[in-house]
């Protein structure tokens, strides 16, 4: 079972662009797959500020709900000393779920800035276009597509070796946990 990841203290440093706060986030969901958790990472700035910072734990907080933006939005509240983000930018790898998106809404993030698409369960403008429904009684301003690359190449990696972990795990138990004479054996 993976532990949940120890933050770096990034507190209080400034970010002067899109990139180096993407740049940050990619450092926790590196973090995060360190621990065999989906590699999603957040930053939240205020005034050029890191005020918040949250990486994918939901396996090992046993937490179904520890996403990284989650992680990232409870850490600003408290260290701003507010529920209500006003005025704050989140910065996260891949595209925000229902959940997540819900929380941006409720927090009144000022704007939402992302690496990935995420065609499965995206609630910006893949799988549902949440903030397009008109029905909040808030919105966020969003940018998509920083990082693009690199935020959809450290998930690609991570679940090829996911699936090879797992393909070995079958191969070993088919042979009754003996490795073959192909292994050297």
């Amino acid at each position: 079972m993976s532990s949940v990841a120890i933050l770096p203290d990034w507190y209080g440093q400034s970010v002067t662009s899109d990139e180096q706060a993407m740049d940050m986030a990619l450092a926790l969901a590196q973090l995060a797959g360190d621990q065999g958790e989906v590699p999603v990472g957040a930053v939240v700035v205020r005034e050029g500020l890191v005020v918040g910072l949250g990486a994918n734990c939901p396996i090992g907080s046993l937490d179904p709900s520890a996403h990284a933006e989650m992680m990232a939005v409870r850490d600003a509240a408290r260290q701003i000393g507010n529920y209500r983000l006003t005025g704050c930018t989140l910065y996260v790898t891949l595209e925000p779920c229902t959940m997540c998106t819900g929380v941006l809404m409720h927090s009144r993030i000022e704007r939402l800035v992302y690496g990935a698409n995420e065609p499965k369960a995206g609630a910006i403008v893949s799988a549902l276009q949440l903030p397009l429904t008109g029905v909040f009684n808030h919105s966020f301003v969003t940018t998509s597509g920083v990082r693009e690359q690199e935020c959809s190449r450290i998930l690609t990696e991570f679940f090829a070796r996911r699936r090879e972990a797992k393909k070995r795990l079958r191969e070993l138990a088919k042979d009754g946990g003996k490795e073959s004479a192909a292994d050297g054996q």
